[in-house]
């Protein structure tokens, strides 16, 4: 009874909209045509616009001459009728679009379940076949997110190849299309091979058939197919030697999975290919796509023979960043570490590394060559930089990475020598590469780990640098302990840093966090090291001035109760209180100082200061006490 009353409203609904636009079209308002448009674009039906997109008719005010709907941006859009039905496609409720707006949970249960069915109903909405791009946005992002989506959809296809009905294209711009019967999964690939005109359609072909090789189980076919392969590339190794290449490449898979076939008697080679193209390989591998150059430079060896790590090196020098890397793994590979580590080393010295090969030992952060990951590596990248800048070389990717990379410079310059670091400060300042305001910023990553250099910034030299007197023993023991911290505790850290990073995710990574940390306390201490060893004045203490306190005497002090004190005013970096001895830049030593027999003075004690009076000055002269018991300050203190 319902049912048959919501049908009768509905033929009345229609009888009245129909109604209306006969009035409208009766009236001049709407033509014929466009009145029978409108009729399927009724309120509650789902339109398609080329430029607005998807969206659902809202209402119809035929009185006014307006069609009102809501598209996804732009909610309530009135058009005019006869526009509306020139320019609107009707979307079913049975479309993809359509059944995505009402029930996305439905269509997403519907892909799990029959991935199959649901992408021959896509393919029928869009006419038979559709392109991935068309497919994708047809359930993303309201069925799927896109990483979702890839996943499915890669799922699908397989299931898409074993139904038989779908032919999956060749390239990404081409459509999947919906095959009236089904065909075996080779069906039509040797075809289409054959079939092609150009030569970048028979490439494509062959990337195909390749793909498709544990499907061929014919080996018949793929004899007679790898014979014109052959044929096909001797006929344009001499003008289109890229695309010869290719093609041999796709020849030698296909006998690498099926070993029985054979090649003809002369055919060409991959590496022929390469011998004769010596001289304009760079040409070669511009012309090549990125997976393919990785496959040609595994043939140096063979087609080079003992001079192929001169050529392929040759190649690295101009090669972009992907190849840099899969050719550094083909000579590691081939057991030649060594030589690259040689040529990398010349190469950085030399100033003549590339961007693109700086940008690849930059990433890698000495995991291979630690040596390579200093200070001049900084060098060789700021040369590259004014290099590209004089050439006017498109491209920033080095550049970018200098700055969006905030520990890199810290990192290169963590094992450099004060005078280094002062150096690539420098260099930094001279260079035209960077604009004013990044040039700070870069200043300020280097300033943060050394803040002695920012009068180099500033033009500020500060107060003069003063002497610092210290006792050989101390400044032997100070040496000692830089050298610990510069060949031991850095070159850990950095493996620490190595190691940290390799557990993943940097903003949860608490070890490299910590690593990271402990580096810029081990940068400024030896920097605070470096600088103080460059201060330090050694000496015996030989022929003190007695006549006051100076360095090197031994003060015997007189409180007023009676009780004796006695001091003996040593280096910068002398200490032993329990032996009275104290730095001349200590409290008590800075007290005493200059004073003479008979003279009051109040030194620093736990509470507040006492008084003493000084009853003798003598040298000091028991040298050996200090290689034995007295320690060296971490810091001269005046305070």
């Amino acid at each position: 009874m319902q049912f048959a009353l919501q049908r009768t409203q509905f033929h009345q609904t229609t009888e009245v909209m129909n109604e209306e636009l006969q009035n409208a079209v009766d009236a001049g308002k709407l033509s014929q045509a466009a009145a029978e448009a409108l009729e399927k674009l009724a309120p509650g039906e789902f339109c398609q616009h080329k430029s607005w997109g998807f969206g659902k008719i809202a209402e119809w005010n035929l009185i006014t001459g307006q069609v009102i709907i809501d598209f996804k941006g732009k909610k309530g859009h009135p058009m005019q009728a006869q526009y509306a039905a020139e320019t609107l496609t009707h979307i079913p409720a049975g479309h993809i679009l359509a059944r995505k707006a009402v029930d996305p949970a439905a269509v997403k249960a519907e892909a799990a379940e029959d991935p199959v069915g649901l992408t021959r109903s896509i393919l029928n909405d869009f006419g038979g076949k559709a392109t991935v791009e068309q497919i994708t946005t047809s359930l993303v992002p309201e069925v799927f997110d896109a990483p979702s989506f890839k996943k499915w959809w890669d799922a699908a296809k397989k299931k898409l190849k074993a139904d038989g009905h779908f032919q999956l294209p060749a390239k990404k711009t081409d459509p999947v299309v919906l095959l009236a019967s089904p065909e075996a999964p080779t069906s039509g690939l040797l075809e289409r091979f054959r079939a092609a005109r150009h030569l970048k359609d028979q490439i494509a072909a062959l990337d195909q058939i390749v793909k498709a090789l544990p499907d061929f189980t014919d080996a018949s076919e793929l004899q007679v197919l790898v014979t014109q392969i052959e044929a096909a590339a001797a006929k344009v190794r001499r003008l289109q030697p890229a695309q010869a290449l290719e093609m041999l490449q796709a020849r030698d898979e296909i006998i690498a999975r099926h070993p029985a076939i054979k090649t003809g008697e002369g055919a060409p080679s991959v590496a022929e290919i390469l011998k004769g193209e010596q001289p304009r390989l760079q040409e070669l591998f511009a012309a090549l796509p990125a997976i393919k150059q990785k496959k040609a430079v595994e043939q140096f060896p063979v087609a080079f023979g003992d001079e192929w790590l001169d050529v392929i090196f040759r190649v690295m020098q101009e090669a972009p960043n992907r190849l840099v890397v899969e050719i550094s793994r083909i000579v590691e590979k081939e057991g030649r570490q060594e030589d690259l580590r040689l040529v990398l080393a010349r190469w950085i010295s030399e100033r003549s590394a590339s961007s693109e090969m700086l940008i690849w030992l930059c990433k890698e952060r000495g995991a291979s060559y630690p040596e390579l990951f200093n200070h001049d590596l900084l060098g060789a990248v700021f040369s590259a930089l004014e290099r590209d800048q004089l050439a006017e070389k498109r491209g920033a990717r080095l550049h970018d990475l200098l700055f969006e990379d905030r520990e890199l410079i810290g990192e290169l310059l963590t094992t450099a020598e004060h005078d280094e670091v002062r150096d690539a400060l420098r260099r930094l300042l001279l260079t035209p590469v960077f604009e004013d305001l990044s040039k700070r910023s870069l200043l300020a990553r280097i300033v943060k780990i050394y803040p002695e250099l920012q009068s180099m910034i500033t033009g500020d030299s500060g107060e003069r640098q003063e002497t610092l007197t210290v006792s050989w023993a101390s400044l032997e023991k100070r040496k000692e302990e830089h050298e610990d911290l510069v060949n031991r505790q850095i070159p850990q850290n950095i493996r620490d840093i190595q190691i940290a990073r390799s557990y993943g995710d940097l903003r949860e990574n608490f070890e490299f966090k910590s690593a990271k940390e402990q580096q810029r306390v081990l940068a400024r201490r030896r920097a605070e090291s470096e600088r103080d060893l460059g201060q330090a004045r050694g000496t015996n203490f030989e022929n003190p001035d007695t006549t006051q306190v100076s360095i090197g005497t031994v003060v015997t002090l007189k409180t007023p109760d009676g009780a004796i004190e006695v001091y003996s005013i040593l280096g910068a970096w002398d200490s032993a209180p329990e032996l009275g001895i104290v730095s001349y830049k200590a409290a008590i030593g800075q007290a005493l100082l200059g004073k003479k027999v008979g003279e009051s003075v109040q030194l620093p004690a736990e509470f507040g200061v006492h008084n003493v009076t000084i009853e003798k000055i003598e040298p000091f002269t028991n040298l050996d006490i200090l290689a034995e018991k007295v320690h060296v300050l971490a810091k001269p203190s005046v305070s």
